[in-house]
């Protein structure tokens, strides 16, 4: 599967961005989708990740309650929808399938990468 991440931009602090995660290849339907970010000069973190279904979501917690993660199956595209953005959140953003179907922040469970989305959160 291919994964193709966008909407990733600048952004002042307390301001929103949505990012999308389109798929081709394969279905969403049965993948658990994963979003991770990495910051220059940290090692990559876990952000959020959907279950096949959409019944299970688990967040990092410094982003729960400001960050959704949302797929729609229809159109084989999952999002992350982020507000209330910290300059903290300044990242490259990636997205991530697991074929299994699960919703887990284990990165070594994503078998297919999308390339990063930059976002940049300014003061």
């Amino acid at each position: 599967v291919q994964l193709q991440a966008s909407g990733g931009g600048t952004v002042q602090a307390g301001g929103s961005l949505r990012l999308s995660c389109a798929a081709s290849g394969r279905t969403l339907c049965t993948t658990g989708v994963g979003w991770f970010r990495q910051a220059p000069g940290k090692e990559r973190e876990f952000v959020a990740a959907i279950s096949w279904s959409g019944g299970t979501t688990y967040y990092a917690d410094s982003v729960k309650g400001r960050f959704t993660i949302s797929k729609d199956n229809a159109k084989n595209t999952a999002y992350l929808q982020m507000n209330s953005l910290k300059p903290e959140d300044t990242a490259n953003y990636y997205c991530a399938a697991e074929p299994l179907g699960g919703a887990t922040m284990a990165p070594e469970r994503y078998d297919y990468w999308g390339q990063g989305t930059l976002v940049t959160v300014s003061s």
